[in-house]
């Protein structure tokens, strides 16, 4: 039976992906010049002001104020018409030391045995429906989301009125057989200058979108994907009529209030604990980041066409309490699920400690992955430079990022799973 299902994404300068990318850049200061530090940062942000909270256990002291603002500058907020903007606005830091209760769960003499940061169950989901094994819709919707903000950050003169607040949402219409026929639906609100009457405003923006953003976010599909676009799409374009006051202004923005675009779109599931501002002790992350690992590899494999994996811990154990597999009756082996769930648990070791040595995640990797989508993403090495007032090291380094989305299991898998 056909159906309809639908994604969104928000843009970098959206409320809360601002506190994400806030509390990501104190959590990679940390972990630059402290590789140990344990950090669960929180973000809120208003009109005109920062507000930072969480609990911290690390050896160095951090220029949070400059931090934060560099994060605002970035993303483009340097007018004061915005009533948010990087150098005026006030930044208030409530962190304080990490409860030596928690620490006691954590921290063990045989580093393995690291407990996990606390109890939960964390979901890895994969899809065979495109190439980077996360469902299309929401794959769509972060590249609106990316290229409306190239084309504000380096192409201005294309659509010079654009402000840095945008949502978008995409539905599209699957087959009887689950395979996406069509794009059915999209939407897209961005925050603008007020150029014109409002009228004017909006039909000039929907033409730009229609005939700019469209093309090119269509130009980096496939033969396959470029197909599904039609005449036939039904668009909603700033559908209220007028997007000017946005951002910390227009809404308060919150660390973690955005956890189903940051995973698969509302498809699979979602344990209910954010990534950002949370160091890898945390298994709300770090398990996250290791069951889509575990998914996206045995898609890959070819085990089945889509996957959900849940993995849960308590507090101060190592190892996880279940592991369970979903292939959603899409398996191609002679294996029932929970035969392949015990396959997984030979190949991967889920203690917390196993799974930061194994994804590199004790570095400073995390403000990359704060906005369009933890899911997903490609694998690659860059060069970070971290300075501090409060020190005169200067840290260089280089790191890889997104590494929970190697293929690096495929045929180990392929060796076990049959």
């Amino acid at each position: 039976m056909s159906y309809l299902f639908t994604s969104e994404s928000v843009s970098e300068g959206h409320p809360d992906k601002i506190a994400d990318q806030i509390s990501d850049a104190v959590l990679d200061h940390f972990l630059a010049y402290d590789s140990d530090a344990k950090v669960a940062c929180e973000t809120l942000v208003t009109s005109g002001q920062v507000i930072l909270a969480g609990e911290v256990k690390s050896k160095v002291y951090l220029d949070i104020s400059e931090i934060v603002r560099d994060v605002i500058e970035r993303i483009g907020y340097t007018k004061k018409e915005y009533a948010f903007e990087a150098k005026s606005s006030g930044i208030i830091s409530l962190i304080h030391e990490q409860s030596k209760d928690i620490i006691r769960g954590i921290e063990k003499k045989n580093p393995i045995d690291q407990g996990a940061g606390d109890q939960g169950m964390m979901f890895g989901y994969a899809t065979s429906e495109t190439d980077n094994y996360i469902p299309l819709s929401l794959d769509l919707s972060h590249q609106l989301m990316k290229e409306l903000a190239n084309i504000r950050k380096y192409d201005s003169d294309l659509m010079p009125y654009l402000r840095p607040d945008a949502k978008s949402q995409v539905t599209i219409c699957y087959n009887d057989n689950n395979v996406p026929e069509s794009i059915d639906t999209i939407v897209i609100s961005t925050q603008h200058d007020e150029f014109a009457p409002d009228k004017i405003m909006q039909t000039r923006i929907m033409s730009d979108i229609k005939n700019i953003l469209i093309p090119r976010v269509k130009a980096k599909y496939s033969i396959k994907v470029q197909n599904l676009f039609s005449k036939k799409i039904k668009y909603f374009i700033n559908s209220t009529g007028k997007f000017v006051i946005g951002g910390p202004q227009g809404d308060t923005g919150l660390t973690g209030r955005k956890i189903i675009v940051d995973t698969y779109g509302g498809k699979g599931a979602h344990g209910g604990g954010a990534f950002s501002g949370k160091d890898p002790s945390k298994v709300d992350r770090s398990a996250a980041y290791a069951a889509r690992h575990i998914a996206k590899n045995l898609v890959a494999a070819g085990v089945c066409e889509e996957v959900l994996v849940q993995v849960s811990y308590a507090i101060g154990v190592a190892n996880p309490m279940n592991i369970f597999i979903n292939t959603y009756g899409k398996s191609n082996v002679c294996l029932t699920d929970n035969q392949i769930a015990e396959k997984v648990l030979e190949l991967f070791d889920m203690r917390p400690k196993s799974i930061e040595k194994r994804l590199k995640l004790l570095s400073p990797i995390y403000t990359e992955t704060a906005v369009y989508g933890h899911m997903g993403r490609k694998t690659k090495k860059i060069k970070k430079i971290f300075t501090s007032n409060y020190s005169d090291e200067l840290v260089k380094m280089e790191v890889e990022l997104f590494t929970w989305e190697k293929l690096d299991y495929v045929e180990k898998i392929k060796a076990i799973i049959q």
